[in-house]
């Protein structure tokens, strides 16, 4: 258990290291993160002011491989709100461990961040969903930590959260409103859906029978990220 621990510290200690180098390069000092996944890294580039460090520069963070994953943090502002971006994710199927591939998300909570807004690219279950339709989660199924696969695994971070951090209420409620409000006034109902999630490992996509199984479990959706970091933002 002593091993664990020290693991744990060192671990603890790179998070730390991590985030003091981007404090120490930036004045902006960000309460909203965001995670820009697969094709949706063009937001940051919406950012006044920006500030941006390859994922390579930052000490003890992994390195995108996908493509479309730029592999920058990105500070800047939108209508004078400080944002931090991501502009890439990483995922377990690149032979990161979880703990590796939420290792940002941490960095990001010592930064200073409180809210995360988190995207992916994914694929839709609901036959009434179309290529290019947005949904906004009210909740997930996952599928690897159903079998025994976490980023929590291991000694806890106490200095996050607790051993078994609840996740009833993961998907924040006023946010949601916010966001199904915000479709209305775009207009965008016709693209816009509220929906589950679910995360599977990849790389292989889905066969034809647990596609059917997903639809019995009402899923509308599926990818290979997104859980992971959800999981640990919440903890």
């Amino acid at each position: 258990m002593a091993s664990l621990a020290c693991a744990n510290n060192e671990k603890y200690n790179q998070m730390k290291e991590a985030a003091a180098y981007l404090l120490a390069r930036t004045d902006i000092r960000p309460r909203i993160g965001i995670v820009c996944g697969s094709g949706l890294s063009n937001l940051a580039e919406e950012f006044t002011d920006a500030e941006s460090f390859q994922y390579r520069r930052i000490p003890h963070f992994p390195i995108s491989t996908v493509d479309g994953h730029a592999g920058r943090l990105v500070f800047g502002y939108i209508e004078n709100i400080p944002l931090l971006a991501m502009k890439g994710c990483f995922h377990h199927f690149e032979g990161y461990s979880l703990p590796i591939c939420t290792f940002p998300i941490r960095v990001m909570k010592l930064v200073g961040i409180e809210i995360l807004i988190i995207t992916n690219a994914s694929g839709g279950v609901n036959e009434k969903y179309n290529i290019g339709d947005i949904m906004l989660l009210r909740d997930h199924i996952n599928f690897p930590g159903l079998c025994g696969k976490s980023p929590l695994n291991g000694a806890n971070f106490t200095d996050f959260g607790p051993r078994f951090p609840p996740m009833a209420n993961t998907y924040d409620k006023e946010l949601r409103e916010i966001a199904v409000r915000v479709a209305d006034e775009m207009k965008i109902n016709k693209f816009f859906h509220v929906g589950i999630y679910a995360c599977v490992g990849g790389p292989s996509c889905e066969t034809i029978a647990e596609q059917q199984m997903m639809r019995l479990f009402e899923i509308d959706a599926v990818g290979m990220s997104m859980v992971h970091e959800i999981l640990v933002a919440r903890h």
